[in-house]
């Protein structure tokens, strides 16, 4: 698969933005609990600093309200945990959208939660361009969210001097052209979240090419329904119960398979208190 890639640019005295995907679990302290994602961002970083650019990261952290920052939806103790793993401080800023954005060749800068912005999850272009206008290069290292079209996944890119994918985007692109192009058979694909609607088009170009499509999170909700199974209260995009039936009618045509949970853990009520246990999914349950 043909795509620029961060390793063939020269960095040097650049200007680097870098989207990345630094949405970690925290808990009520908003202490962080799994830095997974903060640990795979810093290579990226690392190479840019290593060539002498300027570096500014952002990520999105939640799902907070646009035009504001409350503390819960703050970068803060990201900001603190990547200066440990980079071993250096990494200084975290507020309004940063018009810039300038205080950050020298070999230096790095935190940009405050990106969906704080207003028009970031509607894609404005406004807001792109004036994003685009803070770098020399912009480079999208957050897979994750980069099927989402966002100012800071696909607004920028249009307006970005130039456009090029980290080495965790770059990373998928391979896996998946490989998948896709010259796969190994039998070919198993595994597709989890919270929405299908995100997700719709690569769950019905998968749905071509795929042996076995296995569905997760809230997506293997939407699923069940279409598959006539009572789920309860969980999580589910009932206007999409048709789409994802066509998916597994398709896929059924030409011999291969939507494989649905055979079992699922029920509770009464959402909390934290609940008394979970396991029951079969084709049965009523009370809620999920």
């Amino acid at each position: 698969m043909n795509f620029k890639r961060l390793t063939d640019l020269d960095l040097r005295g650049k200007r680097v933005f870098i989207r990345a995907d630094l949405n970690v679990p925290q808990d009520d302290a908003l202490a962080i609990t799994d830095d997974t994602r903060i640990r795979a961002s810093v290579p990226a970083i690392v190479h840019c600093l290593q060539a002498g650019a300027a570096v500014m990261v952002t990520s999105h952290l939640g799902r907070p309200t646009e035009g504001q920052l409350r503390d819960e939806d703050s970068l803060a103790p990201i900001a603190a945990r990547l200066g440990q793993l980079l071993g250096r401080e990494v200084p975290l800023v507020r309004d940063w959208v018009d810039g300038p954005v205080p950050v020298q060749p070999g230096g790095v800068v935190l940009l405050e939660n990106c969906r704080c912005n207003k028009g970031e999850k509607k894609d404005d272009e406004g807001l792109a361009r004036r994003m685009a206008a803070l770098c020399d290069i912009y480079v999208n290292d957050a897979f994750g969210t980069a099927h989402r079209a966002e100012a800071t996944t696909h607004g920028i890119a249009r307006f970005a001097p130039v456009a090029c994918a980290g080495p965790l985007l770059a990373a998928e692109l391979d896996a998946l052209g490989k998948a896709l192009h010259a796969p190994r058979r039998p070919l198993v694909a595994i597709v989890a979240g919270s929405k299908v609607s995100t997700k719709l088009t690569i769950l019905k170009s998968l749905a071509d090419k795929v042996d076995q499509l296995i569905v997760g999170g809230g997506i293997a909700n939407t699923f069940l329904l279409a598959a006539g199974t009572p789920i309860g209260k969980s999580l589910a995009e009932a206007d999409l119960v048709a789409e994802a039936r066509e998916i597994i009618d398709a896929m059924a045509r030409r011999g291969a398979s939507v494989p649905l949970p055979t079992d699922v853990v029920v509770a009464s009520e959402f909390s934290a208190q609940a008394q979970a246990r396991m029951s079969p999914p084709m049965r009523s349950v009370p809620t999920t």
